[in-house]
């Protein structure tokens, strides 16, 4: 895809399933564009979408199955939390009257659904529009920064709510800059940097796929300069670095040095206290692949 002389997506082939999926990347790097496509806002201009079997920009079944809660404020504020929520259920023809309240106190909004949506904070806001898209009861879910202003009891329960939906056989696509709660909600990760799919798949596979690059682990133990000595002499080892009672382990192979490591720590007398990985979680693996 692109507008004018600047691409947005390209060569970029991936898939979402059931469940949940974290959509990432940095600033400008097409997460919008590519959930624009996917909820059939914008037609490609090469290549194929499809969702559930069909296009997503001609197929007005298809377009029913899905539903996007963008970032910008797409809401109109004169609407109370509850009209909003009872007009989309109108537009789409839900025949369960019950359903706009059950998803207005699944977001926590019932207590406020009668103030008008302009007078609300950021992060209430948020919630409102995931209640007007819930009352679509869409079979793919697309959120933008659906977080966005939640406070963190608020977010612990919008976790719980899209899991929910996940374990229930929806596809539900999160785009966040807040890693480590998309490690939290998404068991697996697509990456788009420049346009292009930089990785898929969970974090730890990722980070295990970068096997060209060093990985790092602390260690903690008395004994720090006892055990560098013995670690620097094996071949798995890449560099140590001693700071007090701990020292960090560089290694291109962490399989071969968890094994190796409490030999040496043995053989050095040293008695460890913690052994940690240093550059395991999502944040560290989305830093490397922007390298």
């Amino acid at each position: 895809m692109w507008f004018g002389h600047k691409v947005a997506l390209t060569e970029l082939s991936c898939s979402f399933g059931p469940g949940v999926t974290g959509l990432l990347g940095p600033n400008g790097a097409g997460k919008t564009t590519l959930m624009r496509a996917i909820t059939g806002l914008l037609p490609l201009n090469d290549g194929i979408v499809r969702v559930l079997g069909r296009d997503p920009h001609r197929d007005r079944d298809v377009q029913r199955a899905v539903a996007l809660v963008p970032e910008d404020e797409a809401v109109p504020p004169a609407l109370t939390a509850r009209r909003l929520v009872r007009y989309t259920a109108a537009l789409h023809r839900v025949d369960d009257a019950t359903l706009p309240e059950r998803c207005l106190a699944a977001v926590g909004l019932t207590d406020v659904a009668d103030r008008k949506v302009g007078g609300f904070s950021k992060g209430m806001r948020q919630r409102a529009k995931i209640a007007a898209a819930l009352v679509t009861r869409p079979q793919v879910l697309v959120l933008d920064e659906p977080l966005n202003g939640a406070d963190p009891v608020q977010r612990v329960a919008l976790i719980d709510l899209f899991h929910a939906l996940g374990d229930q056989g929806h596809t539900v696509i999160v785009s966040s800059h807040v890693l480590h709660e998309v490690e939290r909600l998404a068991s697996r990760q697509i990456v788009v940097i420049r346009g292009r799919l930089a990785a898929a798949g969970e974090h730890h596979a990722i980070r295990d796929g970068l096997a060209e690059r060093p990985r790092s682990v602390m260690v903690r133990t008395p004994q720090a300069r006892a055990l560098a000595a013995r670690l620097v002499g094996l071949d798995v080892v890449r560099g140590v670095t001693v700071d007090g009672h701990s020292l960090v382990v560089s290694s291109l192979r962490a399989g071969e040095l968890a094994e190796l490591l409490p030999r040496a720590a043995r053989d050095a007398g040293a008695r460890l206290v913690e052994v940690r990985p240093l550059d395991d979680s999502l944040e560290s693996v989305f830093r490397e692949l922007l390298q």
